[in-house]
This record gives structure tokens, sequence and C-alpha cells, in this order.
């Protein structure tokens, strides 16, 4: 059979789904796959065949302000960048690549339409064909006894509200005029077949989800463009620091704090610091210290022993399968969301958002990195993650579901 996969065009959505690819393509089946020009690498690594198809999504994300304080407050995100204008410019785009993308799907035409449940072009694209369309979740599902408003702010802010209105309205009016007059982003029925990247037990109410979700859990692989990676020394506990690598998460302010807080101590350290900012920033490094723009992030949490993270949702997965706790330091409404999670299941903590500082850091690293309830919780959470299939899980759920069809 023939897939056609459209993805939101960043790491945290693309990723997930590759290992899917992989395990379609191994069963030989045939995947054409819709990304930004950066992805074409990994997508080709998979053996899918590549369609270039929108702009790098964190690319476009406003850069936060550097004068902010360093207390961890949340940001918008996703929902930022809507009422920035990056949404008029991704439907600006998408005036032109929808079309493009129907065209391509035309001339050869697909069995089904995989999606990332947030793009707006891969669902239309389903509809507009007359397709199987199967969602794909890198992050929660939703229903009514888990909806879309529990991932926002208890308080959402005004201009976060405006921004989500003035944004369905939008893309309404662009379904709209791709003929699909009842077209509802992120909200309405569910796609027939639905494919969550997490475990149903960390799914909030995932009881309540019925036979059409498949909760198969991550499936960790080294990227493709990932140089191998081992610890400088094997002595000593390492923490690993990352806060993800999109523009709204550059905290030079944070990341002197992790460099102060684990200096002249036994803690090894790998910290993600992204390309945009510069290691002079950060002052003195000492030896315990080593920073790099990215960090081939399977490789590194094999050897970790806490993970200090946004707690952006491929992460978190990924810290559960390998049983890492973690500390959590969320920046956008989703990290929020996963934080609590984390700490409902006794599976990490998260760092205070009111007076952080070095030793406030190292204090509860190494609390929760000494806590033998949240490693047993990680144990019996790591089992669940493993056992629950993964990408082949995942092809099996399709697999079946086109057979019924």
């Amino acid at each position: 059979m023939h897939f056609a996969f459209v993805c939101l065009p960043a790491a945290g959505h693309v990723n997930p789904t590759l290992p899917v690819v992989a395990e379609l393509v191994r069963r030989g089946h045939r995947v054409t796959y819709a990304a930004a020009a950066g992805y074409a690498q990994a997508v080709e690594s998979a053996g899918a065949t590549f369609f270039e198809s929108g702009e790098d999504f964190a690319a476009k994300l406003p850069r936060r302000n550097r004068s902010a304080d360093a207390e961890g407050s949340p940001r918008l995100g996703l929902l930022a960048g809507l009422g920035s204008g990056l949404l008029e410019r991704l439907l600006e785009r998408a005036r032109v690549e929808f079309p493009a993308l129907l065209a391509r799907l035309t001339s050869d035409p697909p069995d089904a339409v995989c999606y990332d449940a947030m793009t707006v072009a891969g669902k239309m694209a389903a509809l507009k064909l007359g397709l199987p369309d199967i969602a794909l979740l890198p992050t929660y599902a939703t229903n009514e006894h888990f909806p879309l408003r529990e991932l926002m702010p208890a308080r959402p802010p005004a201009e976060m509200l405006e921004a989500w209105n003035h944004a369905r309205r939008l893309i309404s009016d662009f379904a709209a005029e791709q003929g699909l007059s009842n077209f509802t982003f992120m909200e309405g029925p569910p796609a027939a077949l639905n494919i969550c990247f997490i475990p149903r037990e960390f799914q909030p109410a995932g009881e309540t989800f019925g036979a059409s979700f498949h909760f198969v859990g991550p499936t960790p692989a080294r990227r493709p463009s990932g140089e191998p990676w081992q610890p400088r020394v094997e002595a000593g506990p390492l923490v690993f620091i990352s806060l993800g690598t999109t523009p709204l998460n550059d905290r030079p302010d944070f990341f002197r704090m992790c460099v102060q807080a684990f200096a002249g101590t036994p803690w090894q350290v790998a910290m993600v610091i992204g390309d945009r900012i510069g290691v002079p920033e950060l002052g003195p490094v000492p030896d315990n210290v080593e920073v790099r723009p990215y960090f081939p992030q399977i490789d590194v949490l094999r050897h970790t022993e806490v993970f200090l993270s946004h707690t952006g949702m491929n992460s978190t997965m990924e810290a559960l399968y390998f049983e890492v706790p973690v500390v959590a330091f969320p920046l956008q409404p989703e990290q929020e969301a996963n934080a609590r999670r984390l700490e409902e299941l006794g599976l990490g903590r998260r760092l205070p958002a009111a007076a952080l500082s070095p030793h406030v850091i190292r204090t509860v690293v190494a609390e929760v990195g000494g806590d033998q309830e949240i490693r047993r919780n990680l144990a019996a959470m790591g089992q669940r993650i493993r056992s629950a299939g993964g990408a082949k899980a995942a092809v099996d759920a399709i697999e079946a579901f086109m057979a019924e069809r």
C-alpha cells in the first residue's frame, strides 16, 4: 500500500513518526512524506519519498525577550506565534502549498493519509480526496473527558484566547475556500484511526478512549545526523540539561545558573543550548560541564541519572522509556501539562518558578536523583511504555484498519 504522511514541521512532531515510516517500508509499503526541507535527510533515511511542503515551524517562532526574568514563567508557545503573525504567514504559504500537495497526491494517489493532528493540510487533504484518515498524535489525545482546554493554563491570558479564536476563524475561512465548509481545527470528531505516541497510562482519562485510539508509546531511535556520544568520564552521576531547541527556549540566564549549580561538584553535566546562544554568554565553563548546541539525546539518556528538561512530550517519553527521573522546567502551556502529569504519576518534580537559584537547581536535581519512590514508579512506567508496542504496534493497527476497508 501507499501512505501519505503530512507532518507539522517541528522536530517533536516529525521524530516520533519516523520509526513508523521505517516499519511500514520494512513491511513492503510505500510512503510519501510531506514536510519542510530541513527534514528531508531524516525522512529519506527512514525509507520514505520526501515531498517538500511547509516551512520549519520552530524557525518561524518569535525569539523570547532576553531581558525577561529567569523565573521560568510559562510562555505562550504555539499560540504566542499565532498572535504575532506566524499563522498569517503559514496560511499565506498554505494557499500555494496545499494545492501543490493535492496535486501530488492526485498524481500519485495514496491509500490513506496519515497526518499530524496539529496540521491543517493533512486533515484537509484526507477530506478533500475522500481518503481514509489516520491521525498521528505526538502528545495527548482529547475527548469529552479530557478536552483541549485541559492543556491550556487554568486562567489563560486574554491574548492567548484572542489568538486562538483568530486562528480558528482564519483556518475555517481557508478550508471553506477549498470546499470544506465544516472543517474544524484540532476539535470535532476524531479521525477514523488515531495513533498516539504515549502510553495509555500517561494519557489523562486514558481509559475513556475507545478502540479507534491506539496508545503505542514512543520508539526511541538515534537521529540519522547524530554523532555517537559517550560521557567524558565514567565517574560521577550525569545530569542532562535541555530546554529543547526552539527560539522561545533561549535562556542564557538559566543556563548560567546551571553551570554555577554543578561547578566543583561530582556531577557530570551535558547541556544543550541550541545554536542561538554562544558558549561565552555562559561565563567560565568548568571541566565537568560539556556544552553543545545539540546532543544525540538517545545516547545521552542511556547514561543519565537525572534529566532537567523543558518537558516537551518527545523528550518526556524518551526519558520515561529509559527510566530517567525528570526535573521539569516547563516554558510553554503544553509543557506545563506534561510537568503536572509527571508529578501526578510520581515520575519527577518541577523546579520552583520563584526564587530560582543555582543552589535550588542543584538541590532539586540531587533529591530527585536519590528518590527511591520515583525510581520505583519509573520502573513500572518504563515497563508499560516498552510493552505498548511502539512503531510495530502502530503499523499493526494501520494494517488492520486498512484491511477492514
